[in-house]
């Protein structure tokens, strides 16, 4: 199944058989290891698209469907849709794990450390992908909940920027052009 639909991923690989046939054997485990979907075809769906989609950002597509994998796997255990925390990721920082703010926040959804310590969790490392990922999926389900959905406060919130809609904006405009995949749910 995952043959029928990687030609597009795979389009841009070198044409040495040996590699293509490792990088399709890489697909189909990833593919099947993406145990945040509840369809085996929606997961090669999705993955296949939105790693097109990050190939901007993204070298590599084994690095492109490892980070899709864990960016929808914490997304979906926060009840948030994975094109969303990818719209914040893009904006906070460009998918730069690495990324620190002038006002010290770190990692790809820019997580500010004060909250290692709210959470009790003094030792993680908000430069590793799973963790920064987990600490803003999870930030942003809060503000959303203390929100009651309203997702443009609770974008705000996240970004330190109540009152204002500029923070926002600018992820729903990166949601509406790289990442929409159908309307987001509030």
């Amino acid at each position: 199944m995952a043959a029928l639909l990687l030609p597009s991923l795979l389009a841009a690989q070198p044409e040495d058989p040996a590699e293509r046939a490792a990088l399709r054997a890489f697909l189909d485990r990833t593919i099947n290891r993406a145990d945040s979907f509840t369809d085996r075809y929606d997961a090669e769906v999705w993955l296949v698209d939105m790693s097109t989609r990050l190939e901007r950002f993204v070298d590599t597509p084994e690095a492109r469907l490892g980070l899709l994998r864990m960016i929808h796997a914490a997304a979906t255990r926060a009840n948030l849709p994975p094109e969303l925390v990818l719209a914040v990721i893009e904006v906070e920082s460009h998918f730069d794990r690495f990324a620190i703010s002038r006002v010290g926040a770190q990692g790809m959804m820019q997580v500010m450390p004060f909250w290692k310590n709210e959470i009790g969790r003094r030792e993680d490392n908000l430069t590793d992908n799973r963790t920064n990922l987990e600490y803003g999926c999870r930030i942003l389900q809060f503000y959303l909940q203390r929100e009651d959905g309203d997702l443009h406060r609770a974008l705000a919130a996240y970004n330190g920027s109540s009152g204002s809609r500029r923070y926002s904006n600018k992820v729903y405009r990166a949601w509406d052009q790289h990442w929409r995949t159908g309307p987001l749910p509030w």
